[in-house]
């Protein structure tokens, strides 16, 4: 099993089991995904997707279970990646504030001012009860 194996049923499932579609998405070839969730499949010894002919239809009941855990092992690769990328590019990230509208309208431009000139390749970001803003 392979990570790339992974994420490219993930992909399917979100491209509404379209494998045209997801191989858009990742750049690569529909044959190579194709083959990739057969060999999977095989490596398994489960179908993760039923199918009427050539064409996906749905996820089998494995198959859901299986594309849940797969996100979730996606999810924890990216929050690997942040661990990372917080030590080797400490001067980049998001920084997220959840504020009031009165915090956001007063208090924050200063903050946000002070935050930036300090540290110019960060993104931020704040999101009050009724707006987001991306600065």
């Amino acid at each position: 099993m392979k990570f790339q194996q992974l994420r490219y049923i993930v992909e399917v499932a979100n491209q509404n089991m379209n494998i045209t579609e997801a191989a858009n998405v990742l750049f690569t070839s529909q044959p190579g995904i194709s083959k990739q969730v057969r060999l999977l499949e095989n490596e398994l010894g489960v179908e993760i997707f039923e199918r009427n002919g050539k064409h996906i239809k749905g996820l089998t009941p494995p198959g859901k279970k299986i594309v849940a855990i797969s996100r979730e092992i996606m999810l924890k690769m990216q929050g690997i990646r942040s661990v990372a990328d917080e030590y080797t590019k400490p001067e980049q990230g998001v920084l997220r504030i959840a504020t009031t509208n009165t915090q956001a309208r007063y208090i924050l431009p200063a903050v946000v001012e002070k935050f930036s000139q300090r540290y110019p390749q960060r993104k931020f970001a704040y999101s009050s009860r009724f707006t987001y803003t991306n600065l």
